[in-house]
Order: C-alpha cells, then sequence, then structure tokens
C-alpha cells in the first residue's frame, strides 16, 4: 500500500468531490455519509456547503441530506397551492400530494417579522413522507406553519398537469386547501 493512498484531500480537492458526490445522486446525501466518505468531521462538510454555496453552487439542505439542484427539465410543470392544517395532519397531507405522483419542492410561510421563509423539502414518495414525519417526531421540532397557524404554501411539481390536479383534488377532498 503506496502513502498516498492515505493522503487527506486538501480543501479544494474535497470540494470538488463533494460537488461530484452531489452530481451523480438522485436522491439526497447525509453530511455524515459525505464526512466519512471525505474522511472528515460533519462540521467540515457543513463548513464546505457553505462556501460551494457562496460560489454559486445551487445545493439545498433538505430533512434527508444535501441535493444538487438540477436545471428544472422542461417537462416537468409546477403549481403552488396554499394549505391549513394541523401538525397532526401533516403525514396526510404529505401522502395524499406523493400519492398523486407529485413531489412536495419546499414550504413557505409570510413571517410578520422575516416576511417570506422557504425551507427545501423534496418530498417524493410515501418512504420521504415518512422519513420527515419520524424527523419530525424524534427532534419534537415544530413545523414552519406553527408560525402561521398552520397556513403554508407548498410548490409542487410532476410531469404532467393530470398529477398535480390530483393533488390538489386530494387536498381540497381533505379540506387543507385555503
Amino acid at each position: 500500500m503506496t502513502e498516498s493512498k492515505y493522503k487527506r484531500k486538501t480543501a479544494n480537492e474535497r470540494r470538488k468531490s463533494i460537488m461530484a458526490c452531489l452530481k451523480k445522486a438522485t436522491d439526497p446525501i447525509k453530511g455524515n455519509d459525505l464526512a466519512d466518505e471525505m474522511q472528515v468531521s460533519r462540521q467540515v462538510i457543513v463548513q464546505d456547503i457553505s462556501l460551494l454555496k457562496a460560489e454559486g453552487q445551487k445545493i439545498i439542505a433538505t430533512s434527508q441530506g444535501y441535493l444538487l439542484l438540477q436545471k428544472a427539465q422542461s417537462h416537468f410543470i409546477t403549481k403552488i397551492v396554499a394549505c391549513n392544517h394541523t401538525v397532526d395532519e401533516t403525514e396526510d397531507e404529505l401522502t395524499r400530494i406523493v400519492t398523486c405522483g407529485v413531489t412536495v419542492l419546499n414550504v413557505t410561510v409570510e413571517h410578520p417579522l422575516y416576511g417570506e421563509i422557504t425551507r427545501s423539502l423534496m418530498i417524493r414518495n410515501q418512504s420521504d413522507v415518512h422519513i420527515f414525519v419520524k424527523n419530525l417526531e424524534k427532534t419534537g421540532a415544530s413545523l414552519l406553519s406553527s408560525l402561521t397557524d398552520g397556513v403554508h404554501l407548498h410548490e409542487l411539481e410532476a410531469e404532467s398537469s393530470d398529477q398535480i390536479d390530483c393533488a390538489v383534488q386530494a387536498l381540497k377532498q381533505a379540506g387543507y386547501l385555503l
């Protein structure tokens, strides 16, 4: 075994490797997994991600990990929906959306002091819903919508308008649409 095999990468090499991992990933990558891969601490990865974002890289932090926003393909349709529901109804809301083949890109609330606050979700399927709800329960964190008495916006994305219509109808049927 050669000594170079154990040589730690420079910061620039590490950031290039992080970008390469994110470019080929189809699902979010956890910071801990990147840290293990790069043989550094998670905090180093957090700093690297911040520097990459400052350079203009379109990296988002989701509840499932880091994801590189690829240029949206023109065949995808997006729609913003206004919703209102309780914390206990969150899983049902998200399940109704993804069951129609629709991705929940983000959540936005209108805060009286900070204005619009948007966070990426990238919830694509039932497994993502399950992970999100488990993280919500595990952390005891509040949803952004708790700042606005349950009122929030979701940006939805799908391959067809029929899928978007299905999700809107499912939300309407549950009484979640404003």
